[in-house]
C-alpha cells in the first residue's frame, strides 16, 4: 500500500490501485476509487460511483490482485401474497468502467415456479439471455440439480458491465393453490458457480419465507474482473508516463473486456502495481528447492544450488548430485571414456532424431484417433452407414487444409460467433469459398448436437438451406464446412444500424416464401422429417442476390415417419419458442411453425422480437402484434417502407398468416406446407394480377384449413420473447383470406 494511505474498510484489505474516497489522490488509481461506508458495524465497503445511489447496494467482499473483485449484489425476488397475486421483479446494475462480470466465474440463475429469469444490456439490444423454471403438475422437483425443474441457470457474455434482470411468471395463474403450495416466492440472480454449488439446497428451501424474501431480501457473491482499462499493453508500454505495472512486474491484456493487468515476475512477489512492488523471493527461506546436501544460493530473481566443499556436482537423468571429490577418475581414464562417449554421440544421434520424429509422428497419430473418437467420429461413421448415399457427398478434411483456409483461424477471418461454435472465412486449395465452423464442445451432449448437425445437413439438399461440404474430427475441437453465404443475416438487415428499412416488401415476402419452402422440405419432403428448433433471422443468411438459406442445425431433430413429436429438453431462443411446447416439452412440427410466425412479424413490423426500451405494452411486437390485430392500428406498428411498397389487402393477408401460426393450440396452426404455399400464391397473384378472377374460383390462395376459425374461440396469447403480459382475446376470423379482406373486417 502507499504511504499514508488507507488499507483496510471492514475487513476487507484494499490493495493499490485501489484507495478509498478521502485519501490523498497518490493512494489509487481514480477508476478504482471505493468508498467505505462507516455509518454500519463492521464498516462496508463499497463500490464507488459518482451517482451514490446506482453502487449503494454494491459491497465489496475481496479484492484480489489476480484481477478479480467480489462483492455481494441483490437478487431480484418476486412473492406471492394476499395483496400481490402477479407479482414481477426487475434490477438494474451498472458497472464503473474499470469492471466486468465475469463470465468465467458467474452464471446467471433463477429458482422458483413457472418463472422466466431474463438478462440483457442497458440497452436490450445486444443481447438477451434467459432461462425457464417450471414445476409440472405432480411432479417431483428435485433441490439437488438446476436442470429446469425449479430452477435454470445460463451463462452470460462477455465484456459484460451493464445487466437488465427481469423476473417473471410465464403463466398468469393469479397465484395457484398448485404453484403457492411449491413456491411461495421466486428469486433469480447472478452468482459465483462455486458458491451456488454449495447453496443450491438452502436456496430452493427458502422460497416460502416470504416476510424475509419480501423485507430483507438476500445477497449473492458476484466476482467481477478489473483491469486497466484505458490501454492495451503494447500501447501502455510505449506511454512510459502511463505504463501502471511497477519494476520486475509485466503486463497482460485483459480477457474480459479492453486493457491490461500487471502480473510480478518469475522469482517475485507482491504488487505489481506499485513502483518497487514485486519484491525477490528467497527461494532458499522460504522452501529449500535443493535436494540431499547441496547448499541454497539465493539469487536476484532465482537461486543456485551448489555442491558442499570435498565435493562436485554430476548429471544424472537430468538432475544435478553430489559427490565425494576422492571418486574423481584418472584424467587419461576420462579422456578415453569422453572420446568413445562422441563417437557414440555421433552414430546414435541421426538415429535419436529419426526414431523421436517417428515417435512423434505415432503420437499426433493416437491424438488424432483420440480426437476423431472424442469428436463423436465413431458415431458418425454408424450413422452415415445407415444413410445411404450421404457419404459420398461429404468430405473429411485434415486439419492442415482448413488451417490454410483460414490463415490458422485468424480473428480476421471471424464471419460470427453462436453458442455453439465460431465460423470463420475460408478459401480452399481449389478456389472454393466455404464458411467453417468451429465448435465448441465441452461435454458429450454436445458432441451429439455436433454429430446431429452433420447428419442431418447431410441428409438436405435444397436451395433454401446451406449445404455441407464436409468435417474435420482430428482436432480437439470439430470443424464443420459448409457452403459460404456472402450478404450476412436477416436479422442483420432488419435490424442493425445502417440497415433498418434496407429491404424492400418484394424481397420481404420472398425470403418469407424460401424460408417457408425450406421448412416444408424439411417437414415433409425430406428422407426422415426434421424440426429445426430454432429458426429465427439470425438463423437465416442471405446471400448476394437476397436469396435466404436457412442455417444452424445445431439443435435440430430428425424424427421416424411414424412419430408426430419429439419429448425433449426445452432449448431454443426467447422469443421465438413455441409456448406449447414450454409446457410439455414436446417440440412438433408446429413448433417451427410458431417460430416462423414471428419471423413473419418482425419482417412486417421491421423491429426486433423483443426489447426492454420500448413502452410496456410493446416490449413484446409478438403481443403487440397480436394486440393491434384486434382493432384498427395494424399498420401504425408496421414498418413505413413496408407500409408504402405493400398493398394493404395482401399485408393484411400476410398478417392473418402470422397470426394463424402464433396461435397457442399448435393444432390449430397451419402446417408449413400450407403456409408456403399460401404466401407463393400470394406472390404470384401481385406478379400476375390478372390472375385475380381465377382466384376465388381455384382457391390455390386460400387454403381452408389455414383460415378456419371459430367465432367464439377464446385463447391466451403467451409470448416468450418479454414475456411480459398474457391476454385473452377473442376472435372472429372466419372472414375470408383473400383481396377482399379489409381493415373493418380484420378489426370484428
Amino acid at each position: 500500500m502507499m504511504p499514508r494511505c488507507q488499507d483496510k474498510c471492514g475487513n476487507v484489505s484494499i490493495p493499490y490501485p485501489f484507495g478509498l474516497v478521502g485519501d490523498a489522490p497518490s493512494c489509487y488509481r481514480d477508476e478504482f476509487k471505493l468508498f467505505c461506508n462507516t455509518a454500519v458495524d463492521p464498516p462496508q465497503l463499497l463500490l464507488y460511483d459518482r451517482d451514490y445511489w446506482t453502487v449503494r447496494d454494491q459491497i465489496v467482499l475481496n479484492i484480489s490482485l489476480q484481477g478479480q473483485l467480489t462483492f455481494s449484489m441483490l437478487a431480484a425476488v418476486m412473492c406471492y401474497t394476499v395483496e400481490n397475486k402477479s407479482p414481477e421483479s426487475k434490477t438494474f446494475t451498472n458497472l464503473p468502467s474499470a469492471y466486468r462480470f465475469s463470465h468465467t466465474r458467474n452464471k446467471f440463475t433463477a429458482i422458483g415456479c413457472n418463472t422466466v429469469g431474463i438478462i440483457s444490456d442497458h440497452t436490450a439490444q445486444e443481447f438477451h439471455i434467459g432461462c425457464i423454471s417450471f414445476c409440472p403438475y405432480r411432479m417431483n422437483v428435485m433441490d439437488s440439480s438446476c436442470d429446469g425443474i425449479g430452477c435454470c441457470q445460463s451463462k452470460i457474455p462477455k465484456d459484460l458491465g451493464t445487466l437488465n434482470l427481469t423476473l417473471e411468471n410465464y403463466i398468469k395463474d393469479n397465484g395457484s393453490a398448485y404453484t403457492w403450495n411449491i413456491s411461495r416466492c421466486n428469486f433469480g440472480f447472478l452468482s459465483d458457480e462455486d458458491w451456488f454449488s454449495s447453496n443450491a439446497s438452502s436456496l430452493w428451501n427458502s422460497r416460502s419465507k416470504v416476510e424475509d424474501l419480501v423485507d430483507v431480501g438476500f445477497r449473492t457473491p458476484v466476482v467481477l474482473d478489473w483491469a486497466i482499462r484505458d490501454k492495451t499493453c503494447n500501447e501502455a508500454q510505449r506511454e512510459k508516463n502511463n505504463y501502471t505495472c511497477g519494476k520486475n512486474a509485466y503486463c497482460s491484456n485483459s480477457s474480459n473486456g479492453p486493457g491490461y493487468l500487471c502480473h510480478c515476475k518469475k522469482g517475485y512477489q507482491g504488487n505489481p502495481y506499485l513502483p518497487n512492488g514485486c519484491q525477490d523471493i528467497d527461494e532458499c527461506e522460504v522452501q529449500n528447492p535443493c535436494r540431499e546436501i547441496q547448499i541454497c544460493v539465493n539469487t536476484i530473481g532465482s537461486f543456485n544450488c551448489t555442491c558442499p566443499p570435498g565435493t562436485h556436482g554430476i548429471d544424472e537423468n537430468e538432475e544435478m548430485h553430489c559427490v565425494s571429490s576422492s571418486h574423481k577418475k584418472f584424467p587419461v581414464v576420462e579422456i578415453a571414456s569422453g572420446i568413445a562417449t562422441a563417437i557414440a554421440l555421433a552414430v546414435l544421434i541421426p538415429i535419436g532424431f529419426q526414431g523421436h520424429s517417428l515417435i512423434q509422428k505415432r503420437k499426433q497419430t493416437k491424438l488424432r484417433q483420440k480426437f476423431f473418437k472424442q469428436n463423436g467420429g465413431l458415431l458418425l461413421q454408424q450413422k452415415f452407414s445407415t444413410h445411404e448415399g450421404n457419404l459420398d457427398r461429404t468430405k473429411i478434411f485434415v486439419i492442415e487444409e482448413l488451417e490454410r483456409a483460414t490463415d490458422n483461424f485468424s480473428e480476421s477471418r471471424i464471419l460470427g460467433k453462436g453458442g455453439f461454435g465460431t465460423v470463420y472465412k475460408g478459401m480452399l486449395s481449389d478456389g472454393k469459398i466455404v464458411a467453417v465452423k468451429k465448435s465448441k464442445i465441452v461435454d458429450e451432449n454436445q458432441v451429439d448436437q455436433f454429430i446431429n448437425e452433420v447428419i442431418i445437413l447431410a441428409q438436405i439438399n435444397h436451395r433454401n438451406i446451406v449445404s455441407l461440404f464436409g468435417c474435420c474430427l482430428e482436432t480437439q475441437v470439430p470443424l464443420l464446412v459448409y457452403e459460404f453465404v456472402s450478404n450476412g443475416t436477416l436479422s442483420h438487415h432488419l435490424h442493425d444500424d445502417g440497415y433498418v428499412s434496407s429491404l424492400s416488401w418484394k424481397t420481404r415476402l420472398r425470403i418469407a416464401i424460401q424460408v417457408a419452402e425450406a421448412l416444408a422440405y424439411l417437414h415433409f419432403a425430406a428422407s426422415i422429417p426434421i424440426f429445426h428448433r430454432d429458426i429465427k433471422p439470425s438463423n437465416i443468411l442471405l446471400d448476394e442476390n437476397y436469396n435466404a438459406k436457412v442455417a444452424d442445425f445445431g439443435i435440430s431433430r430428425s424424427i421416424p415417419v411414424d412419430k408426430t413429436h419429439l419429448t425433449t429438453v426445452v432449448q431454443g431462443t426467447f422469443g421465438y419458442l413455441d409456448p406449447e411446447y414450454f409446457h410439455s416439452g414436446q417440440f412438433t412440427d408446429k413448433s417451427d411453425v410458431y417460430s416462423f410466425g414471428v419471423i413473419l412479424v418482425e419482417l412486417l413490423t421491421g423491429k426486433r422480437v423483443m426489447s426492454s426500451t420500448r413502452p410496456e405494452e410493446e416490449k413484446s411486437i409478438v403481443m403487440h402484434f397480436i394486440s393491434s390485430t384486434k382493432g384498427n392500428n395494424l399498420f401504425d406498428i408496421l414498418e413505413t417502407r413496408v407500409v408504402n411498397e405493400g398493398e394493404k389487402e395482401k399485408l393484411l393477408t400476410v398478417a392473418k398468416i402470422a397470426k394463424q401460426c402464433l396461435k397457442l393450440n399448435g393444432k390449430k396452426r397451419p402446417t408449413m406446407k400450407e403456409v408456403a404455399a399460401s404466401l407463393e400464391g400470394l406472390r404470384r397473384f401481385e406478379d400476375h394480377p390478372q390472375a385475380q378472377s381465377t382466384l376465388h374460383e381455384e382457391r390455390w390462395l386460400a387454403d381452408q384449413h389455414l383460415f378456419q376459425y371459430n367465432n367464439n374461440e377464446t385463447e391466451k396469447h403467451i409470448d416468450f420473447g418479454s414475456i411480459s403480459s398474457i391476454t385473452s382475446t377473442n376472435h372472429d376470423d372466419s372472414c375470408p383470406f383473400l383481396p377482399s379482406t379489409s381493415m373493418e373486417s380484420w378489426s370484428t
